[in-house]
């Protein structure tokens, strides 16, 4: 992989790498407002977010990668951006709804609007890059998963 390809890599990864951090930075204390809540079946450990939230920022930073480096045409391309933009966005405000303002009913009509988004994104990138979309599998595993937790939790808390 020649140099610019590695500096496009390495931005992709820190653009969303950081989106990722703003968004827990600007939520508040995630963890103890998480920590607090009377837990449902399945909730897992506070400490595991910390872990994979920068997994999946990782692969979601790669796949845009081979979205960007692809021998793509620029409509597809231009259509690709948009819904990584919106899913990020979606992504990004669901912290700030659910634990900055601690809305969890809005929370979930954000999660289940970004649940569709990364399915279909998935979808799209499918069409352009294979790789680009099985990064995304795992994204969207967790989000179902957090989908799960962001309703069991607004059931009983």
């Amino acid at each position: 992989m020649n140099k610019k390809k590695w500096l496009i890599l390495v931005a992709a990864i820190i653009f969303t790498e950081l989106v990722g951090g703003l968004s827990g930075l600007l939520a508040g204390n995630s963890r103890s407002i998480y920590e607090s809540f009377d837990k449902i079946p399945l909730a897992p450990p506070g400490s595991l977010f910390g872990i994979v939230w920068p997994i999946l920022y990782l692969m979601m930073g790669v796949s845009l990668f081979f979205i960007i480096t692809g021998n793509i045409r620029q409509t597809y391309k231009r259509n690709a951006y948009l819904l990584y933009a919106i899913q990020l966005l979606l992504n990004f405000t669901w912290s700030l709804i659910f634990f900055g303002g601690n809305q969890m009913g809005l929370a979930i009509i954000n999660i289940l609007a970004l649940d569709i988004v990364v399915a279909y994104q998935i979808f799209y990138y499918h069409k352009l890059s294979k790789p680009a979309a099985y990064l995304l599998i795992p994204y969207l595993v967790w989000i179902l998963f957090a989908t799960y937790l962001n309703i069991g939790f607004a059931l009983i808390n």
